[in-house]
């Protein structure tokens, strides 16, 4: 498995992202998502949603939906 980058979202969206990948099927992760959460500059940092590369197309067509 070579996770790829889908892209590069707020904390929430990232998270709900993740989430509607996860329901249709395919597998992602949210990096970084609690980078520096504690100087209160979380929303100022993206997170990158991560899937599997073999995922990107089908995963790139749900996040253009969204």
């Amino acid at each position: 498995m070579a996770l790829v980058e889908l892209g590069r979202y707020d904390r929430n969206l990232a998270n709900i992202l993740v989430a509607r990948l996860e329901s249709d099927g395919i597998p992602a992760l949210a990096f970084d998502g609690g980078a520096s959460i504690a100087d209160g500059s979380w929303l100022l940092i993206p997170v990158r949603v991560m899937v599997d590369e073999d995922d990107l197309s089908a995963a790139q067509a749900i996040a253009g939906a969204a």
